[in-house]
């Protein structure tokens, strides 16, 4: 069996679906990712009693074997997270294989997006409550994939856009959860560090070998604005790549839809409003568009009521004619379903009749939602 490990106080949030199984001291599951805990109680419950089980990665070998497993971004978010934490510790650290591990994770973010891309997008969605810096980071990447592909961008450019996705916010890893986390002005010094971020990061890429002209360009150009307003060096219009317009977008969008220490989490039909005036001279026009459409009016993860008055959780977005697919939870006397149940939104009687943003989102198996195996 592997070995199982304590949770360590911090790891788990109020409100916040599990991002793993937990175990007890047997191996036994004691609750399954997506389970939402309700109370303090639950939460110290968790700490005495459960385990989750850490995953190993292997480190970069030459000869890199093809995996054909069928795709779950559900199943995959620890590993993904783990590999994303261990690769920007070996850039940092200009381990040799820094590149290697940078180029396979990038690889396997677009495996998820492409194998089950409303799933990606859901766990965007499901995880925003409060995601820590290596979530935020995660979330960026998947983004850009949509976004990128969307805009148009050839699959080599958006392989790029990932990595840089990945990569421009090394410098300010150390420091990203204590400053959401804090409720007061930032002070000078912590000023500075933001502004300097995207330099700092490029000068570790470049300490660690990787040397990638387009990657290097969108990260320092990442945080410069269309009407010549960003930093560092007030940039505007075509002299920005687009590949780092995608990127300030993806980071603005999961700003718009995380809670921070000092302000409350925007809903997202707000966020999707605000992208809509983007367009208006910070961006250029097609991106925030793409975005858009990506999303579409009601993106998978979030939850919605139907015109029956049930609530569930859009699943799928449209295909032609049909959809948005919602997996029904609640029926329309507000008692759980021990199932879910497919709504095709396009038939009658089924159409959204709004978003639901409540605090804290119900519990779900995730995998058992998007019909995967487990």
């Amino acid at each position: 069996m592997t070995e199982l490990v304590r949770i360590a106080p911090g790891a788990l949030t109020i409100g916040r679906p599990l991002p793993w199984n937990v175990y007890d001291v047997e191996g036994n599951v004691l609750l399954r990712q997506g389970y939402v805990i309700q109370t303090n109680s639950q939460l110290e419950q968790l700490f005495e009693r459960g385990r989750f089980k850490p995953r190993t990665i292997e480190l970069p070998q030459e000869e890199v074997v093809e995996d054909h497993r069928e795709r779950n971004p559900f199943a995959d978010y620890p590993e993904l997270l783990q590999s994303l934490e261990e690769t920007l510790n070996a850039i940092a650290a200009a381990e040799p294989s820094a590149e290697k591990r940078l180029l396979g994770l990038a690889e396997m973010i677009e495996r998820i997006c492409t194998d089950a891309p409303d799933a990606s997008l859901a766990l965007i969605h499901l995880y925003s409550i409060g995601p820590v810096i290596h979530e935020q980071i995660l979330f960026y990447a998947i983004l850009c994939q949509f976004i990128g592909r969307q805009f148009g961008l050839e699959e080599k450019r958006v392989a790029v856009l990932t990595t840089a996705a990945l990569t421009a916010n090394l410098a300010l890893v150390p420091i990203a959860d204590k400053l959401n986390a804090s409720n007061t002005v930032l002070n000078d010094q912590q000023r500075g560090v933001i502004r300097k971020h995207p330099q700092r990061s490029i000068q570790a890429l470049q300490d660690a070998g990787i040397n990638n002209k387009l990657l290097l360009t969108i990260i320092a150009q990442h945080h410069e604005q269309a009407d010549g307003s960003g930093y560092p060096k007030g940039l505007s219009g075509t002299e920005i790549r687009p590949e780092a317009e995608i990127l300030a977008l993806a980071e603005r969008y999961v700003a718009m839809i995380t809670k921070r220490a000092y302000r409350e989490r925007m809903k997202v039909a707000d966020a999707r409003k605000l992208v809509a005036t983007l367009a208006d001279g910070k961006f250029r026009h097609a991106i925030p568009k793409a975005l858009l459409q990506v999303l579409g009016d009601f993106p998978p993860g979030t939850l919605v009521r139907l015109e029956n008055n049930e609530v569930g959780v859009v699943s799928r977005r449209p295909v032609r004619a049909r959809g948005p697919f919602v997996k029904a939870i609640f029926g329309p006397g507000g008692d759980r379903y021990t199932d879910t149940f497919e709504r095709d939104t396009s038939k009658p009687d089924l159409g959204i009749q709004s978003l639901e943003e409540p605090e804290i989102m119900p519990s779900m198996d995730f995998s058992l939602v998007w019909g995967f195996s487990t």
